[in-house]
């Protein structure tokens, strides 16, 4: 299969790997970018860039040059991911890439509660403004954060009441966007899709799920803000950073998490994934989570 060049960003991550993965297999041309060549992955026909962090404009246009389609995965959380995310956008539309498929986040809006969320809109906005053709893939929460969120104490806490979460595998981000980025057409230009599981959940709920998955029980134990930050402070992360991890908490909690969407299986042709088939298959998510000799 030949046809025009995409470019993805953040290839050795959970996301922009699986969908280079997709891409290679078909046989087109792509180049794989990210931050350190020497973590990006070596499959069959794909060329790997030089060094491309986000934030450095001359070597994102070197990176970019040529390509067609930006598959533009967000920055890693920071206080300028936005600038970041902006430069990269700049240098992609300075050497004519002519598309982007962003990855965004479910409800980003100026004022989400989750304040990384508001990252996303913000990026969203500036690429509306380049003219450039785009399509957005807002993420729901990963499923894989509710296993990985769960201490080794069986607790999974956080500020979330009673809200609901419809999370998604990785796998089925991965699909969808590879639907979109080997779509040739304009069908998706100007697209905005909510990438979501197929229901929505109480983090009780999950608990639950985990209980029968690893046979011990499993709690979740709700927090107010005060406690959630007070059990976040011992990881001596910058303020900015505990924000994100209890606002996105919070923006359960407010029900900004639990809107539903039939995206992945429209896009792929398959269902999402729910939280109990992502754990069946991936045992060694929740290992840690197992008495010992279990």
């Amino acid at each position: 299969m030949i046809g025009p060049l995409i470019a993805v960003t953040g290839a050795s991550g959970a996301v922009g790997g699986r969908v280079a993965e997709r891409l290679a297999r078909t046989g087109g041309p792509v180049r794989l970018l990210g931050r350190d060549p020497a973590r990006l992955p070596r499959l069959p026909g794909a060329v790997l860039a030089p060094p491309a962090p986000y934030g450095d404009g001359e070597a994102m246009r070197r990176a970019l040059d040529g390509a067609h389609t930006l598959f533009l995965v967000s920055a890693h959380e920071g206080p300028d991911r936005v600038g970041e995310h902006i430069t990269a956008v700049d240098a992609a539309v300075a050497v004519g890439v002519e598309r982007i498929v962003y990855v965004s986040f479910l409800a980003a809006a100026p004022a989400a509660t989750f304040t990384f969320g508001r990252d996303h809109w913000h990026t969203e906005a500036h690429i509306r403004m380049t003219g450039v053709r785009y399509t957005f893939l807002r993420d729901s929460w990963y499923l894989a954060a509710l296993p990985a969120m769960t201490g080794t104490d069986g607790i999974l806490r956080g500020p979330a009441g009673e809200g609901r979460v419809s999370a998604v595998a990785h796998e089925d981000i991965a699909d969808a966007a590879s639907a979109v980025l080997l779509d040739g057409g304009v069908g998706h230009d100007g697209a905005t899709y909510d990438l979501t599981g197929p229901e929505a959940f109480t983090l009780a709920e999950a608990a639950q799920e985990l209980s029968r998955c690893t046979g011990r029980t499993i709690r979740y134990v709700p927090e107010t803000r005060e406690e959630a930050y007070f059990s976040r402070a011992h990881y001596g992360a910058e303020d900015w950073e505990v924000a994100g991890w209890v606002t996105s908490y919070e923006a359960i909690a407010a029900g900004e998490m639990a809107a539903l969407s039939d995206a992945v299986p429209t896009l792929t042709g398959h269902p999402a994934k729910n939280l109990a088939t992502y754990l069946r298959e991936n045992p060694d998510s929740y290992r840690h989570l197992l008495l010992p000799g279990d």
